[in-house]
């Protein structure tokens, strides 16, 4: 990226943060992954309960890994369970529910979309904080292009990821099919916090998910 992209998209950070903490978000924006890890440390007390979303997110930035190796805490693992659907359950009392989202925009508001539902259910409503942990190239202008993004990047690219079939996995963008392996069935738009800063946005000025 050279110089003047660089001073774009820190411009797009200053205004979007700007917009999250006036709609009552709690806003912190980090360098890198190290970064990012770095304050999940703050963020997160011994003997808290933690849950995740599913996100590729949380595994290029380290944060399922790091998750996994903290004893201090009581880490509900999705990934490392026979009963997935109980750990959804369980999840939306945590203490703390760490997810990302597949869009961010400047305006201030959190765009996602779901198939199971159960992270944009944690994120609307239950655990005590939700921890949103974005990278910057997740930031869009508005509702409109985080619908596009998600439909030309995020969605065909998951749907590969997870072997569905779909025909976005094929052709490359979604064409709102009737697929019973789709994985859009909920589209979330979240325009506030409506309990103070119990949904902190954390910015990573890197590349991280799809």
């Amino acid at each position: 990226m050279d110089d003047h992209g660089k001073v774009t998209l820190e411009n797009q950070i200053t205004m979007c943060k700007a917009k999250l903490e006036l709609h009552q978000f709690k806003v912190s924006v980090v360098e890198n992954k190290e970064e990012c890890i770095e304050l999940l440390e703050e963020c997160i007390s011994p003997a808290e309960t933690v849950a995740v979303g599913g996100s590729m997110t949380l595994f290029e930035a380290g944060i399922i890994d790091y998750l996994e190796h903290k004893t201090d805490i009581h880490y509900l693992d999705r990934y490392h369970t026979e009963d997935a659907v109980e750990i959804y359950h369980q999840s939306l009392l945590s203490d703390v529910y760490i997810t990302s989202s597949n869009a961010v925009t400047l305006d201030g508001k959190l765009y996602n979309i779901d198939g199971t539902g159960n992270r944009v259910a944690a994120l609307t409503y239950g655990p005590d904080r939700v921890l949103v942990v974005v990278g910057w190239n997740k930031l869009v202008k508005d509702i409109d292009s985080a619908i596009e993004r998600v439909e030309q990047i995020a969605a065909p690219t998951n749907a590969v990821r997870l072997n569905r079939g779909t025909p976005c996995t094929t052709l490359g963008y979604c064409v709102h099919c009737e697929s019973e392996k789709r994985i859009c069935s909920t589209q979330v738009i979240t325009t506030r916090s409506h309990i103070k800063e119990r949904i902190h946005v954390i910015i990573v000025k890197e590349n991280l998910g799809y």
